[in-house]
């Protein structure tokens, strides 16, 4: 005997089972997530709370400044010996201030954090930064 003649077994049409059971995922109320905005909305509200809509924000990638940095306490690998480290050429923007230095050098860089350029000058060396202003010396206009 198949399994649908066996369905169809017992004293009523049903057989125990209901109007829909045994029909696909009828019972369970749908596959997956069907019906989340009906009847299944209470555990959408209850187990997930952020599944939809949008979350936080980026910005535009025009937008972004993205350094490309590196640490005091690497210069002194990167010297390899000399008293000069050139960080732009390397393809390096800005300085950070993580890590200690022991030597007197001398740091070629666009951009230092403060507390870079203090631990720098108090090994003895000096940074040289790109500080030209864009703008220019701001004048204000003198009133007569």
């Amino acid at each position: 005997m198949g399994t649908k003649a066996n369905k169809h077994r017992g004293r009523n049409r049903y057989h125990g089972r209901g109007k829909k059971a045994g029909r696909g995922a009828g019972k369970r109320g749908g596959r997956g997530n069907a019906g989340m905005n009906k009847h299944r909305v209470m555990t959408r509200i209850k187990y997930m709370p952020k599944h939809w809509g949008m979350h936080g924000f980026n910005r535009h990638p025009s937008l972004r400044t993205v350094h490309v940095t590196a640490n005091v306490g690497q210069l002194e690998d990167m010297a390899n010996g000399e008293s000069t480290v050139d960080l732009t050429s390397m393809g390096i923007d800005k300085l950070l201030g993580s890590g200690q230095i022991r030597t007197a050098l001398t740091v070629v860089v666009e951009e230092a954090s403060a507390r870079a350029v203090e631990k720098i000058q108090a090994a003895g060396g000096t940074v040289e930064t790109g500080d030209d202003d864009e703008w220019g010396d701001f004048e204000d206009e003198d009133e007569d």
